[in-house]
């Protein structure tokens, strides 16, 4: 199946469908980050904020939330600026990303996916045009900022705001943008209660060394 083909073809399938298509499809095992937005064709924007988001809500080891959480950053500043299509640094692209690892994101994916579709359809669209999705990405922006700060477990709700994002994205659904939004305000109060149960752990340890 040629990339041309693939493209035409899973326009209208699910996310988690198109992907498996890309899998499946011919040539090298590993992706660059911009084939991969190509092959994800008008779904490119939303699809890598959710293929990003969904790395950054997995338990990572300790300190390396930043490095994981740059890709967020690159994508959504695209956003705010309008590029037509991402682009990537060479050393980030080349990296990119294995047919592999596509696989196991679509099968972690794939079953939450089919269950919450139908619930997503292209309404408000006002609310994922172009001048919307630059909102988002600055958005989306500040929230890979917070994910990004080396505090354990403070990733993954700014992570699941991302990805509520980009299904909105995917799907144009104006119903789940103002879903996401909400979504990343409930993200940066439980970091900061987060933060705030680890300051008053700490104070504690210290004040118990110290007695």
């Amino acid at each position: 199946m040629s990339n041309e083909d693939l493209t035409g073809e899973t326009a209208e399938l699910a996310l988690s469908e198109q992907l498996a298509a890309i899998v499946a499809s011919e040539g090298p095992d590993r992706l660059t980050f911009t084939d991969l937005a190509r092959r994800l064709d008008a779904r490119a924007w939303g699809g890598l904020l959710l293929v990003f988001a969904a790395i950054n809500m997995l338990p990572l080891p300790p300190g390396t939330s930043a490095f994981f959480a740059l890709p967020l950053m690159i994508v959504s500043a695209q956003m705010v600026v309008g590029r037509a299509a991402p682009w990537f640094p060479g050393w980030l692209n080349r990296r990119g990303v294995s047919k592999h690892e596509i696989g196991r994101l679509v099968e972690k994916m794939g079953w939450l996916e089919r269950k919450v579709e139908r619930l997503f359809r292209p309404r408000l669209l006002r609310l994922s045009g172009h001048s919307a999705t630059r909102l988002v990405g600055l958005v989306c922006f500040l929230l890979a900022l917070v994910a990004a700060i080396p505090v354990p477990l403070f990733h993954i709700a700014p992570a699941a705001a991302i990805a509520l994002f980009g299904l909105a994205l995917i799907y144009r659904d104006g119903m789940l943008i103002i879903a996401a939004g909400v979504a990343a305000v409930l993200s940066i109060v439980v970091d900061a209660v987060i933060a705030e149960s680890g300051f008053v752990a700490l104070s504690y340890a210290l004040s118990w060394l110290h007695f």
